[in-house]
């Protein structure tokens, strides 16, 4: 075998020697940064107790980060570890990877290659590391960290600064037990500190009170000094919870604790026989944001000829400030079942950077840029979001734009009429009209009068043909002079007998046609009096007798089916119908409103004597035997069904009512075993009234605790105190049922004589 074939031993150890150097170099670099965060995020922990769970799940997560990172630096393939060289090392000449392969598995060429490889690689080792890593950018990252973890340190919140926050104290009214000893412990001074949450952007501040109002979500600090260390830690009572106070780092008669209030509250303080009286901590909650669309109307009608656009200017507000708000557009195009709907969405945040308070917003609706045309239509509403992210939406505005296809007709242009709805052409409203253009007459000009009693006297045209429909009048020329009403009206008629006046309803009815054929019955003979003359002389006496048996098409008296007397009424009507017509086409509505009257007057006549009696259809009960149960005083299934239910008494009323009664008793004189934990009993009740109503129940609470003091410390008992906390226990009572009372009697025989002689 030659020299160039030679074989060599493990022909990759130059590469796995330059993969281990590169591998614990590149750790070298990861470590150092790695090794200032940990110095950061030592210095949080120590420095910053409050913020100790952040810290720890930061550097869990660091400590995984880091493991994986490391991880793939030791697993770094050969062959990628090739193609750095390649990549770092042009002398190479892009052949490192012949150093992976045994000398057998090679050409001439490629053993050749793969000896000069082997011959300058210790050249380049000797010149520096063969894959170099660069140390500046981790330096610098280290150096940052480092910095930053000195001014966490440096800046965390100190014992001074935790014992003394800013604000004065807050007086508190604790209970001084008289079978404490002097030497014992005792709460010197209480200060409370206040922090809303982060998303207001408000500093903290200190009560001047004990009991304070705040946002919900705050964090809430209170800090109590006592007069002796080494005692228990003071107990804050935080409505159904207790916490213990945890000392201050370097003041042992310094305590402090922290919570984040959700809900209302009662809190006071305890240190061991000392306790506080309770203080209410009131809760409001952020408002969602408010909006008030100034532009446009609720409806607009984009008319033809002007701009197809829309502006539109809003008033955003909120308490802390806005984040966010859109415009959410609806657009309806189409008629009937092909109505298709599209939204398109506005985002209108660019003027809310900063996150005012109060902003105004405007938008340009552009309808042909959202691909309306004439006849379509477009709903839009606004949103808006706040800091604490919640969520308002405003009413829905709707924008048409006119449609200019639609078609009207030239014969109403031309009568130059005000048409309206058929259910507004009633005689009282002809009369209203009247009356109002009569109210308005000397403000209008000659001209305008007259149109508009012109379109009155339309109006009365109009109801007057509908009722001559009744009377078989069938076109304008058959009204004429109409008889007068009869003297005396005739008695209503009986039942059956529909209404045929609707003057109070939306349309009039119409009496059903009356078909006709050559075997109805009856003759149809339209020119029997025409032809009398040249008929036999026996004719007329036939035609004569012949005429009753005759239905004439032609005849209004004999066109109908009504009553004569309410025939009449309505012939009276359409007279005086015509009358008010003709002065009010005329011009002259003072003249017509006196025949308006009488109409209306007649027409109310016979539709309350044409009114018929229509018998409720429904549950018809069997008849009552009158021999066996009329007048027998017997109401077995007579009854009304009743139901009854037993409801167990409310919880709270036995201890409330024993409650009570132990302070009668005290109240008399007398000291019942177990007065003090009856009381107690009450406490809850006392303090779920005192957050509902903190005025009229937080001083009774108070009474409360200290005559629950004052009995287990056999100390004597004021009336006064015990009078008003009864009264407050006396309201949680619910009210007794209303029972009959008897009349007092009267006091002297004088007032009973009096009230003897009223009652006859």
């Amino acid at each position: 075998m030659s020299l160039l074939t030679a074989t060599v031993a493990a022909p990759d150890a130059a590469l796995r020697e330059a993969q281990g150097s590169w591998a614990r170099r590149r750790t070298a670099a990861l470590l150092l940064p790695a090794l200032a965060g940990g110095v950061l995020l030592a210095a949080g922990y120590a420095g910053w107790p409050a913020a100790r769970p952040t810290v720890v799940v930061a550097a869990c997560l660091a400590l995984g980060g880091l493991a994986v990172l490391l991880w793939r630096i030791w697993r770094v393939a050969l062959p990628e570890l090739a193609r750095r060289l390649n990549r770092q090392h042009p002398i190479l000449e892009d052949s490192a990877g012949l150093l992976l392969r045994a000398p057998e598995r090679l050409n001439l060429l490629e053993q050749l290659q793969q000896q000069r490889l082997r011959a300058r690689l210790p050249e380049l080792a000797a010149a520096g590391p063969l894959l170099p890593v660069d140390f500046r950018r981790p330096l610098l990252l280290s150096g940052l960290l480092l910095l930053v973890a000195g001014a966490v340190y440096w800046l965390r919140p100190t014992a001074e600064a935790a014992s003394t926050p800013a604000g004065k104290p807050v007086q508190l009214r604790f209970t001084q037990p008289a079978t404490q000893p002097p030497s014992a412990a005792r709460i010197l001074e209480t200060r409370l500190r206040v922090a809303p949450p982060a998303y207001t952007h408000q500093g903290a501040f200190s009560p001047s009170a004990a009991s304070f109002r705040c946002l919900r979500g705050s964090q809430v600090r209170w800090t109590v000094r006592v007069s002796r260390a080494g005692q228990p830690a003071p107990v804050l009572e935080l409505g159904g919870r207790r916490l213990s106070l945890r000392p201050v780092a370097g003041q042992p008669t310094e305590f402090i604790a922290e919570t984040t209030l959700n809900t209302a509250a009662l809190y006071r303080l305890r240190l061991g026989q000392q306790v506080s009286d309770e203080y209410a901590i009131d809760v409001y909650p952020d408002r969602a944001p408010t909006i008030r669309l100034l532009t446009p109307k609720a409806y607009t009608l984009v008319e033809f000829g002007r701009p197809p656009q829309v502006a539109v200017r809003a008033q955003l507000h909120d308490d802390f400030g806005l984040t966010r708000a859109r415009l959410v557009a609806t657009i309806a195009q189409g008629q009937g079942e092909a109505v298709k709907f599209r939204e398109v969405v506005t985002d209108l945040s660019a003027v809310l950077r900063g996150q005012p308070a109060t902003v105004s917003v405007q938008h340009l609706l552009r309808l042909p840029a959202l691909g309306l045309t004439y006849g379509d239509e477009v709903y839009f509403y606004l949103q808006a979001w706040d800091t604490h992210q919640q969520f308002t939406r405003s009413d829905t505005y709707l924008v048409q734009w006119e449609d200019t296809t639609v078609q009207e007709s030239a014969l109403d242009v031309s009568l130059g009429v005000s048409a309206k709805p058929a259910y507004f052409r009633s005689q009282r409203q002809i009369i209203i009209d009247t009356e109002k253009l009569l109210a308005e007459q000397k403000s209008l000009a000659a001209a305008t009068l007259l149109e508009r009693s012109n379109g009155i006297g339309f109006d009365q045209k109009i109801l007057r043909m509908r009722y001559g429909k009744f009377l078989g009048e069938e076109a304008d020329e058959t009204i004429g002079a109409a008889p007068q009403a009869p003297a005396a009206d005739s008695p209503p008629e009986a039942p059956g007998l529909g209404s045929v006046v609707a003057e109070d309803h939306t349309e009039a009815p119409t009496p059903a046609a009356e078909e006709h054929s050559p075997t109805d019955g009856h003759d149809h003979s339209h020119e029997h009096a025409g032809a009398a003359a040249d008929a036999a002389p026996g004719a007329a006496l036939t035609a004569e007798l012949m005429d009753p048996y005759i239905h004439h098409h032609d005849d209004s008296e004999t066109a109908d089916f009504l009553e004569p007397a309410v025939k009449a009424k309505l012939q009276a009507v359409l007279g005086q119908m015509w009358e008010a017509e003709l002065r009010l086409r005329t011009g002259r509505p003072r003249e017509a409103l006196p025949f308006e009257y009488r109409a209306l007057r007649l027409l109310k006549q016979v539709q309350q004597q044409t009114r018929a009696y229509v018998k409720k259809a429904g549950f018809t009960p069997p008849p009552m035997p009158e021999a066996t149960t009329r007048l027998t005083g017997d109401l077995t299934g007579a009854a009304a069904p009743r139901r009854q239910q037993q409801l167990p008494a409310p919880a709270r009323q036995p201890v409330v009512r024993a409650a009570l009664r132990v302070l009668t008793q005290l109240r008399a004189g007398e000291r019942p075993p177990g007065a003090a934990a009856t009381l107690e009993q009450a406490g809850p009740e006392l303090s779920r009234a005192a957050l509902q109503q903190p005025g009229a129940y937080l001083s009774a609470l108070r009474e409360l605790r200290r005559l629950t003091a004052a009995l287990r410390q056999q100390q004597p008992v004021t009336t006064l105190a015990s009078t008003s906390l009864e009264r407050a226990l006396t309201s949680l009572l619910p009210l007794p049922a209303a029972s009959p009372t008897h009349a007092p009697a009267p006091a002297n025989r004088l007032a009973q004589r009096y009230f003897q002689e009223l009652s006859r």
